[in-house]
């Protein structure tokens, strides 16, 4: 019995020699649970802030985070750069319908536009558009 006093008979508490884990450890998050618990509690969105908010927060944060990084990596490889710049996290999100409609209002800086020229500014094709000249012409 005088080796298990550190620790609790019903199980509540910890023993006196373990290392304590955070929150985003036990949730398998590389995101700040703690971190976003206190952001919600100070920021008054409610009254009361629930155990399980911070972790789902935290965790969605996570997934969109990973999700832009990935496409902005894809960005940056295909335009031979090993570092992504914000042009490449631009295309990504503009390229992604999803992203595009969550980010549809969000200007991102030094990011540019999308390539995209109208198809009435680029030029006509020689056997298609023949026809329609002469044709034309002959009216003038």
């Amino acid at each position: 019995m005088s080796s298990k006093e550190g620790s609790t008979k019903g199980g509540r508490g910890r023993p006196k020699s373990s290392k304590s884990v955070s929150r985003s450890q036990k949730a398998g998050l590389q995101f700040p649970v703690g971190r976003i618990a206190r952001f919600l509690k100070a920021g008054k969105y409610a009254e009361r802030v629930g155990a399980g908010a911070p972790v789902y927060l935290s965790a969605v944060l996570e997934y969109l985070a990973a999700e832009v990084l990935e496409l902005a990596g894809n960005a940056a490889r295909d335009n031979k750069k090993t570092r992504i710049v914000p042009r490449h996290i631009l295309l990504a999100v503009r390229n992604d319908e999803e992203l595009s409609k969550l980010l549809g209002h969000v200007t991102i800086a030094s990011g540019g536009v999308l390539p995209n020229i109208h198809q009435i500014l680029l030029p006509k094709k020689a056997g298609s558009d023949k026809g329609e000249i002469g044709s034309a012409s002959q009216e003038f």
